[in-house]
Order: structure tokens, then sequence, then C-alpha cells
């Protein structure tokens, strides 16, 4: 059982996470639906991602390079099932599609992926900017919706990051004794811990 306090600090948190959605939604914003992106498909508009559904995520990747980005990348994909009985759901990055798709391939991943090749995309999301003359990609998700007539409207947007809400293993490791400690995702781990039941 959780003590009092603890349930006063979750109702308290709750709260602030309300508020926090409320103020990611507060501005939404009409987006051209022209958009167009290289998938293993074809050439794809930003329209089609769709499908039959009237949402969609978009996971802002930045890319192989990125173990952090490959973390948040496994974890959706273990529950990509529960999110398209929902939402439709593509992952965006820079990377040529020969790479996205090897590295898809790697990890067993099954979600529908595109190149934004140009970052123009990327770029009007606000997932991308220039600092100290250096182009920097930021990883993170953004939510649309399309109506009856076709209009699409960007809800939100938030990005990813050590302990944030869309990464299980934050506040899970938060829990043990000394937290995350000096772990940091890997590609792959050379000693998996692991017990026979």
């Amino acid at each position: 059982m959780i003590s009092e306090q603890m349930q006063h600090l979750f109702e308290e948190y709750f709260a602030l996470r309300a508020r926090i959605v409320e103020a990611a939604k507060a501005n939404p914003k009409a987006v051209d639906p022209a958009w167009t992106f290289d998938t293993a498909g074809g050439q794809r508009s930003f329209a089609d991602f769709f499908g039959t559904q009237q949402d969609l995520i978009v996971i802002h990747n930045m890319g192989r390079s990125c173990s952090y980005c490959t973390l948040w990348a496994d974890g959706i994909h273990g529950y990509l099932h529960h999110l398209q009985s929902r939402t439709a759901i593509v992952l965006v990055n820079a990377d040529p599609l020969p790479v996205q798709q090897e590295f898809a391939a790697s990890r067993g991943w099954t979600i529908p992926m595109a190149c934004d090749s140009s970052g123009t995309f990327t770029d009007a999301m606000g997932f991308a900017g220039i600092q100290d003359g250096t182009r920097h990609l930021w990883p993170g998700m953004s939510t649309f919706h399309r109506d009856a007539h076709g209009t699409i409207t960007h809800i939100a947007s938030d990005v990813f990051g050590p302990g944030d809400v869309y990464m299980p293993i934050f506040p899970m490791m938060d829990l043990l004794h000394g937290g995350q400690g000096e772990w940091q995702p890997q590609y792959s781990y050379s000693k998996p811990i692991g017990i026979d039941l």
C-alpha cells in the first residue's frame, strides 16, 4: 500500500500533468497536408499517413546514430498494436531509406517509417534548429487530427528525454537504490541478466 503522503503527491502530479497536456494542446494549428516523404512503399503525402484513422502520432526520431531515440522506438514498437487500435502512427527521421530499413530490421521494428530528407517538416514542427552554426535535431512526438472535410490540425507536440512520461524505464529505475546511476541506453548489452523460473 502507498502512504497517505504518496497518495497526496500522486494527486498533485496528475493534476500538474493535466495542466501540462492542456498547455500543450492550447494552440492547435491547421497544417499543409501536402508535405511529401520517402517511404518503403514510395513517396507519400502527409495526409497518406492517416490511412483510415482520424488521428496521427508522428514520432520525431534522430536516426540510427542516437541510442536514446532507439530506446524510445524500441518501447513504441512493443506497444505499437495498442496505439494503432486508436491512432495512426509513423516514425520520421532523416536517415536514407536503405539505412532506415536495415536498422528497423535489425531491431525488429514494424513501426511505419518515413524519411524527411529535406528536413522541412521536422523544422516546421520545431524539432530542429541551429545552435553554434550547426543544425541539431530533437526527439519527440507531434499529434494531428483530420476532420471529416480533410482539414488536418496539429494538436500538440512534446519532447522525449530521460525521465519523461513516454519511456517507462526511467520511472522504474528511479525506484532502484541509486536510481539510474551510470546507466545509459545501448544498442545491445553484453551481459543480459536473467533467471530461470
